[in-house]
């Protein structure tokens, strides 16, 4: 279906021409009609659909319709997304549709000054996309308040719900008009999503795109089984294309579950001369823009990610998502591979399993009615694992080096006392201790000057210590040596 029978005003149109958009997709034909009555709306549907203009461009006419004033410290339309960078997107699209309305956009995120967010805001705005910590912080300042939002938005609210974002959420609405539209998006529907829209919205209209928890349709999902500790070879193997469904790699997100984890893949890529970048939540937002610019250009065609970072992630022309760990919540793999097969490309989705874990894949599959199409280990894999084997030399238990199968190499001492055991443990008074230890004022394996007695040094004559030390020297017995002078 065309824009043009969506009932859309013409400036949106001549913006949507802008950007060579005709014809809707599913849930915009759905959504657009229901959010131009002014209906609460619960909307499902993957994400890679259309979402962000389902909303926002029945809003941006909703609020010329209106032609109210902007309100001071304020905004008419509010937006909360879970992450920074899909607050970035949501702004941007903002900003191209209400292009020829005169709609005044603006963001706020973690990881900014806060000064800057509250001089920005100080005249108010028309459309405010915000995550939730960051929007509660300026009201905690009195630098915003809430009391003239006429449409409440919360995208990807499965995703804010899993963060955390429940108790922050039920803060905001309190402080929420009560005559307003309220927007619910989600790429899924569990029981905690439809007791939020039971909450927070009104008689609402529900639009659903595809069923709870279906994967693209567009992408074709595949599992490996292998060793946990050799996930890192194989991850440099179908990085350099080295398996059949690999050939024809363009751009390549890689999820880890964890911030440091995604940290140590990219360290480990390096050293095997493939670029990558990390994003995750440790991440300052300048190296997240960054990180996400490159990865856009394509001057660093592997980006490695966390959940938290997947749902800002709408980058066209990535044509492979490798899951490097399995995430442990099933409704996340919906949205990690939901990132390739976008506008209507194709897309691949590879999964390294380890026998740890099953249990998740057992549940994303029941979950999503899909079952991964199990693939082979590449013919060379078993090689390079052997020649990247790690071996710890025994007697070094903190050393680790890299060497052929079967080969052992005898590693370096670590410093003194370190690895070594019964041969310097304290012997029993009355015998001599080894490894160059002290005996009786000799040093086994090198000469020493003799003890000097209590108070004295060499060539002076002793005197009274009055209990001060002398600097860097003590006397025998461990009594104190004195100063002298």
């Amino acid at each position: 279906m065309s824009f043009q029978n969506l009932g859309l005003s013409q400036p949106l149109m001549q913006a949507l021409d802008e950007k060579n958009y005709t014809v809707a997709t599913p849930i915009q034909q759905q959504a657009i009609p229901l959010v131009l009555q002014g209906r609460d709306l619960l909307g499902i549907a993957q994400t890679g659909t259309g979402k962000t203009a389902a909303f926002m461009l029945p809003s941006i006419d909703n609020l010329r319709e209106a032609d109210r004033q902007t309100p001071f410290k304020s905004c008419r339309m509010l937006v909360l997304a879970p992450t920074r960078e899909l607050v970035g997107q949501i702004a941007k699209s903002a900003i191209d549709y209400g292009a020829f309305t005169g709609i005044k956009v603006q963001s706020v995120v973690g990881g900014t000054s806060v000064g800057k967010d509250r001089n920005k805001l100080h005249r108010g705005t028309d459309v405010l996309v915000a995550t939730p910590g960051r929007l509660l912080d300026l009201i905690d300042q009195k630098a915003f308040r809430l009391d003239g939002v006429e449409i409440l938005v919360l995208d990807e609210a499965d995703q804010m719900l899993d963060l955390g974002f429940i108790h922050a959420l039920k803060q905001i609405v309190r402080l929420l008009p009560a005559e307003r539209q309220t927007l619910l998006f989600s790429a899924t529907m569990p029981n905690s999503i439809r007791q939020l829209g039971e909450q927070y919205l009104k008689n609402p209209a529900q639009v659903a795109v595809a069923p709870q928890a279906t994967t693209a349709e567009r992408v074709d999902q595949y599992v490996v089984r292998v060793n946990h500790d050799e996930k890192q070879a194989l991850l440099g193997l179908i990085l350099k294309g080295r398996f059949d469904k690999t050939k024809d790699m363009d751009r390549t997100l890689v999820f880890t579950r964890t911030k440091h984890g995604a940290d140590r893949v990219v360290k480990k890529l390096a050293q095997e001369g493939i670029a990558s970048n990390a994003i995750h939540g440790n991440k300052s937002q300048p190296q997240r823009e960054r990180a996400l610019a490159e990865f856009r250009s394509g001057k660093v065609p592997v980006l490695i990610a966390t959940d938290v970072a997947a749902r800002g992630i709408d980058i066209p022309g990535v044509s492979h998502v490798v899951n490097y760990e399995l995430p442990n919540v099933a409704e996340q793999y919906v949205h990690r591979i939901g990132r390739t097969a976008r506008a209507g490309a194709d897309g691949v989705a590879i999964s390294l399993c380890c026998d740890d874990e099953r249990a998740y894949l057992r549940d994303i599959q029941k979950l999503t009615g899909v079952t991964l199409e199990r693939l082979a280990l590449p013919e060379q894999f078993r090689e390079v694992v052997e020649n990247a084997a790690i071996v710890r030399p025994k007697g070094n238990p903190g050393q680790v080096q890299n060497a052929p199968r079967g080969q052992r190499v005898q590693a370096k001492p670590l410093g003194r006392g370190a690895g070594q055991r019964s041969d310097q443990r304290r012997k029993p008074d009355g015998e001599a201790r080894q490894g160059g230890e002290r005996q009786g004022g000799e040093r086994k394996g090198g000469e020493r000057k003799p003890q000097r007695s209590g108070g004295q040094q060499q060539g002076k004559p002793g005197g009274n210590s009055r209990g001060r030390k002398f600097r860097g020297q003590r006397g025998g017995g461990g009594s104190p040596v004195s100063r002298q002078g």
